[in-house]
């Protein structure tokens, strides 16, 4: 990636902050809902990493980075091959994952001065796609309206009655800011 220190920075911020705050959802979840929370923390956590400006901008980091992220799709798409929901997203997002860092491993990402990387046309598709899909988690947010597809229901972090609820709102606020997140990050390839 290239771009602004600050833009690297608060991308590190609000992905790495949706990765952590996916890892306590994880906590308190079960099945279908603990695996989407599972997938989405380590592509947040994987998002923060990438956009870190300190990142050293090597082969092998890169190559590190799309690595785990090429693991991340591999195993949502088994899960997704086993009936398991909400699966196409996380493959996606795991594959642009592997085709960002693939172009940082060429040198035309995260400040490399080779210029732009990547396929134009290939990055424009997946920006269009999370541009489309942080749209579609939008009116999600709104309580009540979040359905199926934003998790099933509210699952309780923590202990007592005074544990942390994760509402589908939030859910849906974590897919929405690791889609703009991916969006940005696309943008600055």
């Amino acid at each position: 990636m290239h771009g602004p220190v600050l833009v690297g920075w608060l991308l590190v911020a609000l992905c790495g902050g949706t990765g952590a705050y996916c890892l306590l959802r994880m906590r308190g979840a079960v099945g279908a809902v603990r695996q989407a929370a599972g997938a989405e923390a380590a592509m947040g956590l994987l998002m923060g990493v990438m956009a870190l400006p300190a990142l050293p901008a090597t082969a092998a980091v890169a190559l590190a980075l799309g690595a785990v992220s090429g693991a991340v799709a591999l195993w949502s798409g088994l899960l997704l091959a086993s009936g398991v929901p909400h699966r196409t997203h996380h493959v996606v997002e795991g594959l642009a994952m592997v085709y960002m860092a693939v172009a940082m491993a060429s040198g035309g990402g995260h400040g490399g001065a080779h210029g732009p990387a990547g396929t134009p046309v290939l990055t424009g598709g997946l920006l269009a796609y999370f541009v489309l899909y942080a749209l579609r988690c939008g009116p999600l947010l709104l309580p009540g309206a979040a359905g199926t597809d934003a998790g099933a229901g509210a699952v309780r972090v923590g202990s007592g009655a005074r544990g942390a609820v994760a509402a589908p709102e939030v859910t849906a606020a974590c897919r929405l800011a690791l889609a703009a997140g991916m969006a940005v990050m696309l943008l600055s390839l």
